[in-house]
């Protein structure tokens, strides 16, 4: 004789612990995310015209450039 048993076994669902360690960490990922391009700008600020220049972006497009926004092979510096 054959005997079957079937057992009930409760959807997993996320804790809410893990739930708020995960959106801590993706909090803390954008705010690293955040300092390291605030770093970027500062820095690609400090250089002269020219430099910026040699490098392809002009001091307007210091921002959108390190965002990753920019397009360098559409814009031409003269």
């Amino acid at each position: 004789m054959t005997t079957l048993s079937s057992t009930a076994v409760a959807p997993a669902r996320p804790s809410m612990l893990g739930g708020l360690l995960r959106l801590l960490r993706t909090w803390g990922d954008a705010l690293a995310t955040h300092w390291v391009r605030r770093e970027a700008i500062k820095t690609l600020r400090q250089l002269d015209d020219r430099t910026l220049r040699d490098i392809g972006i002009s001091r307007c497009q210091i921002e959108p450039a390190v965002a990753g926004d920019l397009n360098l092979e559409l814009v031409r510096i003269r």
